[in-house]
C-alpha cells in the first residue's frame, strides 16, 4: 500500500453516513434509525470488502481497533458519568438548582438567568438534552404568561446547554475529544474556556435586553429546594478542574450522591441501586457505538483508507493554522451529516489527532476545535437532537426557524472558534507536540 492510501477503503464509512442519512430523510426524522444498526452493517460492509484479504485479518484489524486504549477508557468514563448523571438527578438535584435560582431571580433578567441556570445544569450532569428536557417546561409556562416569548427562552435554554456541554468534565463530548487525542480533561477545559467564554458573555448581555416585557409577570416557584444536593456537582468540578483523576472524580460524585440522597430519603437501597443500573444502561448504546467504530476505524487503517484521507488534507495542508482549519472542517461535515457531535468526535478524532502532530498542533487545540466545531454544528441544526428535545417539550409550538434567530451562543462560538484557529497564539507548539506523542 502506498502511502497515498486508497479511497475505496473509505466505502464503510461512507456507507454509514449514506445509509443513515437517506433513511432519515425519507422517514423525516434523524432519530428514528438506530444508529447502532447502522453502523453494525458498515462493519458487515467492511469484513466483506476486499475479499482477498483474509477474514483472521480483519478480525483482529477489528479487535485491535475496538481494543484501543483510548477507546476501553472513554467507554469506562462515560459509564461512570451515565451512573452520577442519574443517581444526581434523581436524589434532587436539578429540581433544587432550578426553584433555588428562580426563586432569587427578577422577571426583568429571566431569559439570561435561563441561560446561566442551563448552563450550570449542563456542566453538572454533562448532557444538553437531559438539560434542555428538565428546562423546557419553564419556558413553556413562561409564554403562557407572556406572548412570543417561547422561541427566545427555549433558545436561551439550548445555547446554555451547549455551553455547558461543551465544558462539562463529564460530558461525552468532552471525554470523546480528550480521549482521542490523549490528554487530559483539565488542560482541554483550559483551552476550550477561551474559546467559549466571550460567546457566553456576549449571549447573556444579549438576552439581558430581550425582558422589558417579562417585568410585569410574576415568576411562580413550584418545589422545595436543598442546597446541599448541589454539593456532588461542585465536588466533581472542583476535583476535575484541579486535575483529580476523572474516573476517581465521577466514583467521588457517585458515592456523594448515594450518601445525601440516603440523608434525604430520596431513595431506598435497592432503589439506589437501580438508579446507579438505570445510569449505566443509559450509555450502554454510546458504549456499543465505540468499540465498533473504534473496529471499523481499524479496519479502515488496515485498508489505507486512514492514509488516503490524511495524504488529502495534509496535501493541501502547509501550515499548523491550515491544519486547525482541515480539523474544524472535517468535523463540521460530518456533524452535519449524522446530527451527533459526540460520534463525530469518535470519528474525527484519530484522523485530526495525525493531522495536529504532523503540523506540530498542539493536541489541546485540536481537542478545543472538535469539541466547539461540533457543538456549534449541533446546536443549529433543525434535525439536532437539542432542537427537537425542545420543540417536543413545546409541542412544536414553534419552528427551528424561530428559534434559530435567537441562537447566539452557538453561532457566536463557530465564528469564535474560527478566530481562534486564525489568531490564536501558538506558542510552544513544537515542543508540546512532541511531549504528547
Amino acid at each position: 500500500m502506498s502511502e497515498k492510501g486508497k479511497l475505496s477503503a473509505l466505502f464503510p464509512l461512507l456507507f454509514f453516513v449514506v445509509v443513515y442519512m437517506a433513511s432519515s430523510i425519507y422517514l423525516n426524522d434523524f432519530y428514528s434509525v438506530p444508529v447502532l444498526v447502522a453502523f453494525l452493517l458498515s462493519l458487515l460492509v467492511a469484513f466483506v470488502q476486499y475479499p482477498t484479504i483474509k477474514f483472521k485479518n480483519k478480525l483482529a484489524a477489528f479487535t485491535a481497533g475496538a481494543g484501543n486504549d483510548n477507546i476501553l477508557i472513554m467507554i469506562l468514563i462515560f459509564l461512570l458519568a451515565g451512573a452520577f448523571g442519574q443517581i444526581s438527578r434523581d436524589m434532587g438535584a436539578i429540581s433544587s438548582i432550578v426553584n433555588f435560582s428562580l426563586q432569587y431571580v427578577s422577571p426583568q433578567i429571566i431569559i439570561a438567568a435561563l441561560f446561566l441556570i442551563s448552563a450550570f445544569i449542563s456542566i453538572s450532569l454533562g448532557t444538553s438534552v437531559g438539560t434542555i428536557a428538565a428546562l423546557s417546561p419553564i419556558a413553556v409556562g413562561l409564554s403562557e404568561q407572556v406572548p412570543d416569548s417561547l422561541a427566545i427562552a427555549l433558545a436561551s435554554i439550548i445555547g446554555g446547554a451547549m455551553f455547558g456541554d461543551n465544558l462539562s468534565f463529564i460530558s461525552d463530548t468532552t471525554i470523546a475529544a480528550s480521549r482521542t487525542q490523549g490528554i487530559g480533561m483539565k488542560e482541554k477545559f483550559k483551552a476550550n474556556i477561551k474559546i467559549v467564554i466571550l460567546p457566553m458573555l456576549i449571549t447573556f448581555t444579549i438576552y439581558l435586553f430581550f425582558n422589558q416585557e417579562l417585568s410585569r409577570s410574576p415568576i411562580e416557584v413550584v418545589g422545595e429546594y436543598d442546597l446541599v444536593k448541589i454539593v456532588p456537582y461542585l465536588m466533581v468540578f472542583a476535583l476535575a478542574i484541579t486535575g483529580v483523576n476523572v474516573i476517581a472524580t465521577l466514583t467521588i460524585g457517585i458515592f456523594l450522591s448515594l450518601i445525601i440522597g440516603g440523608y434525604f430519603q430520596e431513595f431506598s437501597w435497592i432503589e439506589a441501586v437501580q438508579s446507579v443500573n438505570q445510569g449505566l444502561a443509559g450509555m450502554y448504546e454510546l458504549s456499543l457505538i465505540c468499540l465498533i467504530i473504534g473496529g471499523i476505524v481499524g479496519i479502515i487503517r488496515m485498508n489505507g483508507g486512514i492514509d488516503y484521507l490524511l495524504y488529502q488534507v495534509l496535501k493541501r495542508v502547509d501550515s499548523a493554522k491550515k491544519a486547525e482549519l482541515g480539523i474544524a472542517f472535517l468535523t463540521g461535515m460530518v456533524n452535519l451529516s449524522i446530527a451527533n457531535n459526540t460520534i463525530t468526535i469518535i470519528i474525527v478524532g484519530p484522523i485530526a489527532k495525525e493531522i495536529a502532530l504532523t503540523h506540530q498542533v498542539k493536541l489541546t487545540r485540536s481537542a478545543s476545535i472538535m469539541d466547539t466545531m461540533s457543538c456549534f454544528v449541533q446546536g443549529i441544526i433543525p434535525y439536532g437532537a437539542q432542537m427537537l428535545a425542545a420543540m417536543a417539550v413545546a409541542s412544536f409550538a414553534v419552528s427551528p426557524l424561530e428559534i434559530l434567530q435567537y441562537l447566539y451562543y452557538p453561532l457566536l462560538t463557530g465564528l469564535f472558534t474560527l478566530a481562534f484557529i486564525f489568531f490564536g497564539k501558538r506558542k510552544g507548539v513544537e515542543a508540546q507536540g512532541a511531549e504528547m506523542v
